[in-house]
């Protein structure tokens, strides 16, 4: 044999193979870098993953690639689910729904997508549960699989559903709000420790008459959207929110959090009685799309509570009376939604019908903190009055970034002390609002009878430190 002709015969024998390669090598992979492939068919997925999906509602679509990387047309003989019409995972095919399809052509150097959904039926289990099954496809008598696996949670769903009648809520199901949850006027929705939330993208909880939440540190009530598989977990505007109307009264949350929400807490209006309309006592408000914390003329008390991440923290408007101790109110840039306002926003004034209306303000903040990006906003608390009203607010032993406030009565506060977070990690969308040592937060807060911070650890340990964590 000839050299010209060796060659020509290894040539021939290589070249196939290192294009194999270098199609292989562009494929992207949804969940992981091993990839199936059988002469020159490709997967770009060979598991795909589907986290907490409640029983009966869906889930999110995923999909994988077929990748024929020949330069000529290769013919699937099937793609099916192996679980069939029983199948928990339902399949679209290159557009064509339905458990199985035959004798696919994919045209030379094309592919095809395959689209997967997850319908899980509900059954007895309280945990959440794992469902499996596979897709095979089948080409020159080889067949090849795609694993597919979900964790299935059963829940108590409530469509458009309004409390009639004094009610408590201690399942270890959780409640999945479709269209939207009414607590009537004058009756009394109650959460038990542990409880679980979950609202649809059309849902807002509205609450004409009590919302009592009563969790704890090892067991807080959550209240976020129902969309908990990455990255839909993270995202804000899931589902509307909580909103306390004019005749809502003697609403109380403890160890509670509210997440992705779009306006997260919004309490309109005064209270009906002597009482505060509302009580947020060990709460997080977090990464709302709006305002985590938004109060039209109302009577707010809160305390050892962290509001972060919104995109506007906490908006005041058309005056009110407000007590905040022990509280963290930071603002961030993340991922999701930029950094561009005051994190925190006071003002006697609201438009209401096309007229600008005004009230009184009172608000007072003891041993807070109001902090946010060093670089993309000046000032993280602002109060703008524009009426002739009683306009006062008093900041005792506080932490604030910017000048110092308007109309703002200041007590051995800490203007522009940086407090010196555990974790703000921008890039990465990470954060931890806890104190790390050397903070001029430490030690620095006044006395008050709040006895416990966020964690519910002491703070009768040492001087009080400022914010809603006390440094352990």
């Amino acid at each position: 044999m000839g050299f010209t002709t060796a060659m020509k015969q290894t040539t021939n024998k290589i070249l196939p193979l290192l294009i194999s390669v270098a199609v292989l090598f562009t494929v992207i992979s949804c969940s992981k870098d091993s990839l199936s492939f059988d002469r020159g068919v490709y997967i770009t997925s060979d598991t795909l993953f589907f986290d907490t999906v409640f029983t009966g509602a869906g889930s999110v679509t995923r999909s994988f690639k077929i990748i024929n990387g020949n330069s000529s047309k290769a013919l699937l003989s099937s793609v099916k689910v192996m679980g069939g019409n029983a199948s928990s995972f339902k399949l679209n095919i290159n557009g064509i729904p339905g458990p199985e399809q035959t004798g696919i052509a994919i045209p030379a150097n094309d592919s095809i997508y395959v689209f997967v959904s997850a319908l899980i039926n509900p059954n007895a289990a309280s945990a959440p549960f794992i469902e499996r099954d596979s897709i095979a496809y089948t080409f020159e008598g080889a067949t090849h699989f795609v694993q597919l696996q979900a964790y299935g949670r059963n829940a108590n769903f409530l469509v458009n559903e309004s409390i009639a009648a004094n009610t408590f809520w201690n399942s270890p199901l959780p409640y999945v709000i479709i269209g939207g949850l009414t607590v009537n006027e004058n009756i009394a929705l109650s959460l038990a420790e542990g409880v679980r939330v979950y609202c649809a993208s059309n849902a807002e909880i509205t609450v004409n008459g009590t919302l009592q939440v009563n969790g704890t540190k090892d067991a807080p009530v959550i209240f976020a959207g129902d969309r908990l598989d990455e990255p839909y977990s993270h995202y804000p505007a899931g589902w509307k929110g909580i909103r306390f109307t004019d005749n809502s009264k003697d609403n109380s949350l403890v160890f509670a959090q509210v997440k992705n929400a779009v306006n997260a807490i919004s309490v309109i209006n005064p209270s009906v009685n002597a009482n505060p309309k509302l009580t947020l006592q060990q709460t997080i408000i977090h990464n709302a799309y709006e305002a985590g914390l938004y109060a039209k003329n109302s009577f707010i008390n809160i305390n050892n509570s962290l509001i972060s991440n919104c995109k506007k923290n906490l908006r005041i408007e058309k005056g009110g009376t407000y007590f905040f101790t022990n509280c963290t109110v930071a603002a961030y840039p993340t991922v999701y939604i930029s950094h561009t306002e005051p994190g925190t926003v006071l003002q006697d004034f609201a438009v209401e019908n096309n007229s600008t209306v005004y009230a009184a303000l009172d608000a007072n903040f003891t041993n807070c903190i109001f902090w946010g990006s060093e670089t993309n906003v000046l000032n993280e608390f602002e109060a703008a009055k524009e009426g002739n009203l009683p306009f006062n607010i008093n900041m005792v032993n506080s932490i604030f970034k910017g000048n110092e406030p308007q109309y703002c009565t200041l007590t051995a506060c800490l203007p522009n002390a940086d407090p010196v977070f555990a974790v703000t990690e921008i890039a990465d969308n990470v954060f931890d609002f806890h104190l790390s040592d050397g903070s001029p937060a430490i030690d620095t807060g006044t006395g008050t009878s709040f006895g416990a911070d966020l964690d519910n650890n002491n703070r009768s340990i040492g001087a009080t430190d400022i914010g809603c964590y006390e440094k352990q």
